[in-house]
C-alpha cells in the first residue's frame, strides 16, 4: 500500500499544477474580453502568398 504522504505530496503537486492552469487561462481570457489581447492580427500566410 502506498504510504500517505507521498500521496499527499503528490496530490499537492497535481493541485499546484491544476491551479496554475486554472489562474493563467482565466488571465488570458480577461485580457482578450479586455481587447488586451488580439488573436487574429497577423495577416494570413496563405492569403498573402497569392
Amino acid at each position: 500500500m502506498a504510504d500517505r504522504i507521498g500521496l499527499k505530496f503528490v496530490g499537492f503537486i497535481f493541485a499546484s499544477v491544476t491551479i496554475a492552469v486554472v489562474m493563467t487561462s482565466a488571465l488570458v481570457v480577461k485580457g482578450h474580453a479586455d481587447g488586451q489581447f488580439i488573436l487574429d492580427q497577423s495577416p494570413n500566410a496563405y492569403a498573402s502568398s497569392r
